[in-house]
This record gives C-alpha cells, sequence and structure tokens, in this order.
C-alpha cells in the first residue's frame, strides 16, 4: 500500500502544525511530559484550544457539513490525531467527538441532532462514556446496570467504573440493560445523561502516578427523560458497534511514541556516559524506533482502508495490541538507559527528565488493558483476521 498523501492533505499538515506553533505554550510538549504543568493549567488551556479548533471546525474534522464538521474523510482526520498528538495538545475529552455523536446521527432522531450535536462541534459539551461495570470489562454485554421505564421517564440504577473524565465531563454516554431477560447482546440499550442529574454521584479513582483521570460512577434512581433514549431500545449493543467504526488508526499511541524515543536518544547526546556504560543501549533504542516505523505503518493503512470504502476491523486491533505493547516497550528501554536515576520520581535532584521516565513506565502498565485488553484484541485478529475458530 503506497502511503502518499495529496498536496491538500500535506497542506492541512502544514496547517496544523503551523496552528500547534502558534498556539501552544512554548514547551507545553516537554513541560507536561515531566510533570511541570498542573492539571487545573491543562484544563484552562484546553477549554482556550477547543474555541480556537471548532471555530475551524478541526474538533469534528470528519463530521458532515451539516452537522458541524468538514467532512475531512478519515485520512486528514489521522494526520491531525498524529500532528496533535506529537505535541500532546490537551482538548478534554474526545468523546462526544469519536462516538457520541456519530452513534446521534446514526440513530438519534432529528431533535436530538439539533440538541446534542452543535454543543459537541463547539466544544461547549465534554461527554464521559459510562461502559465498563465492576464485573463488565472486556465482557462489555454482561454489564448490569438497570433502566427501567416508568411512564415517560426511565429510572437507572447501578454503577460504572474506570470512567475517564467523569469529573469533567458535563454529558454521559450511557449503555444500560433495559431487558433482563433477553440475551445479554439482545437487551442493552443507550442513553444520553446529564451528569449534573440528581442521584448520579461521582468518585475519584487515583492511579499509581498519582493522577485523577479515572472514577467511579454510581446511579440510584436516577431519572431521565424517555427522549434521552438514543435509537431503538435494546438495541444499544449494536449501535455501539456501529458508532465505533471511525477513525481508528491509533497513530496517536505512535506519535506519542516517537516523541518520547526522541527525548531518549537526546539524553544520550548530552550525557554521552549513558550509552558508554551501557553500549548495548544503542542497539535497543535502534530497535524501538524500527518498532516504530511499522506501528506507523500499521497505523497509516487504516485509514486508507477506510477511504476506500472498506471497514478495518482486525486491523483496528492489531494496531491497538501492537501499539500498547511498544509503548511498555518504549518505557523499559527508558529505565534501562537512564538507570537507577530513572526511577526516582519528580521532586528528587537526582531524577532524569524530572521524574519523567518513572512516571512513563508507570502509565505505561495500563497500556495493555484500557480500551480493550490484548488478551481481547488477539481474539479479534484470529477469529476476524485469520478466520479462527473460537476456542
Amino acid at each position: 500500500m503506497d502511503f502518499t498523501f495529496s498536496d491538500s492533505e500535506l497542506r492541512f499538515q502544514d496547517d496544523v502544525k503551523n496552528f500547534l506553533r502558534k498556539h501552544l505554550p512554548s514547551d507545553y510538549s516537554d513541560k507536561s511530559f515531566i510533570g511541570d504543568i498542573t492539571q487545573e493549567q491543562k484544563l484552562e488551556i484546553a477549554s482556550s484550544l477547543r474555541k480556537l479548533l471548532s471555530e475551524r471546525n478541526w474538533l469534528t474534522l470528519a463530521w458532515p457539513e451539516k452537522y458541524g464538521g468538514l467532512d475531512a474523510g478519515y485520512i486528514k482526520q489521522m494526520l491531525y490525531r498524529e500532528a496533535t498528538a506529537y505535541e500532546s495538545m490537551p482538548v478534554g475529552s474526545t468523546m462526544g467527538v469519536d462516538w457520541v455523536g456519530p452513534a446521534i446521527m446514526l440513530f438519534g432522531d432529528e431533535e436530538q441532532k439539533a440538541k446534542y450535536l452543535p454543543l459537541i462541534s463547539n466544544g461547549t459539551d465534554q461527554w464521559c462514556t459510562l461502559y465498563s461495570e465492576p464485573g463488565s470489562g472486556s465482557d462489555l454485554a454482561s454489564l448490569q446496570t438497570r433502566a427501567v421505564r416508568d411512564g415517560d421517564e426511565w429510572v437507572i440504577n447501578g454503577s460504572k467504573i474506570w470512567t475517564s473524565g467523569g469529573h469533567t465531563s458535563n454529558m454521559g454516554w450511557l449503555a444500560a440493560r433495559t431487558d433482563p431477560n433477553a440475551a445479554k447482546h439482545r437487551g442493552i440499550s443507550t442513553f444520553v445523561v446529564d451528569m449534573n442529574t440528581p442521584g448520579i454521584e461521582v468518585r475519584p479513582l487515583v492511579n499509581m502516578v498519582n493522577e485523577h483521570n479515572f472514577n467511579e460512577v454510581f446511579f440510584e434512581d436516577v431519572r431521565i427523560p424517555d427522549s434521552n433514549l438514543v435509537g431503538d431500545e435494546n438495541r444499544g449493543w449494536y449501535q455501539v458497534a456501529t458508532a465505533l467504526d471511525y477513525e481508528r488508526s491509533g497513530v496517536a499511541t505512535y506519535a506519542e511514541g516517537k516523541r518520547n524515543l526522541e527525548r531518549l536518544v537526546n539524553v544520550t547526546k548530552e550525557d554521552t556516559g549513558i550509552l558508554k556504560q551501557n553500549p548495548a543501549s544503542r542497539y535497543e533504542l535502534a530497535d524501538r524506533w524500527v518498532e516504530l516505523q511499522v506501528g506507523y505503518n500499521v497505523a497509516y493503512r487504516i485509514p486508507f482502508l477506510q477511504a476506500s470504502g472498506q471497514t478495518p476491523n482486525h486491523e483496528a486491533s492489531i494496531s491497538k495490541l501492537y501499539g500498547s505493547e511498544l509503548t511498555q516497550r518504549i518505557a523499559q528501554t527508558g529505565l534501562k538507559l537512564l538507570g537507577m536515576e530513572a526511577q526516582v520520581t519528580s521532586g528528587s535532584p537526582h531524577a532524569k527528565l524530572g521524574g519523567a521516565i518513572a512516571k512513563t513506565y508507570l502509565s505505561s502498565v495500563s497500556a495493555t488493558i484500557a480500551a480493550g485488553t490484548s488478551e481481547v484484541q488477539r481474539n479479534i485478529i484470529a477469529q476476524r483476521g485469520l478466520d479462527m475458530p473460537r476456542g
């Protein structure tokens, strides 16, 4: 496959890079990497950038123009994500753009489209995804949060976990069981939920690098209007699966990995003693760089397939699996390269790169779990890519 970009795509790529140079604070990516920017500062910058991006319709690049997008296509969307991920650009949650908006376009009624889509495309509403539960992660179809019809309302009870951005989102995209007697894939419906609705409680889950991104969300007799049901009742599972068929290259993972590898290479140039102490590290860095180029080829292939009318399914799983494990290998290489000082966290005068390597390593542990475990990805690749039977 020839990954050649058109003149229009290359001009757009330059436009995105120029935008980032103009509107991101100087050295933002490096400061973010070493933890020199607080969460509050990131949220403030993200709010400002969303306004600027929405004025260009860049928040919703691939959306149809009638819904506030540019109908730009998968390849431009991929180039945008590559450039912004490389610079660690903060914009807040992209869930509204990535799957809530597309789901409402496909399955919502005209009133829902008019109500929700403009507030996503202009960056006003921030969405979280209410899928995973304490007993339903990889096997999402086993979820037990209940939505029971009561006249013109639905009453919701249950809990969700690992809700990214639940504490900063004003809207939620909920999957709940509406028919407990149906087969598990056939009794689920999807709803939009105002996160300020009485009965919703959001509790923080602080991870092992002391960051608050995840949350538990509890629903106790939460009442929402019937108009919040999106699509057909009990067809939510299929709507969730269909709405995920947007740009899924995973290129952001490789862009972030590239930036981190460049940082490690620069450290070895500044401190020549590192490679003298461990000459084999030079080859390990080279291995990571070769693997990164392989990952880019995997990621680029996906939007090119989509642009030709094909639906990459196992290809997206390959990119996710490979990228997750490469993220961990890059972090491990950083620890080996910089030695014991790389394990020192921020705040110590002995910490290499401000303690960023230790933080990156700890963060990478969850890479093969978040957004679909490696085991699930391998099953998808085996069954849908290699036509192997279920075990």
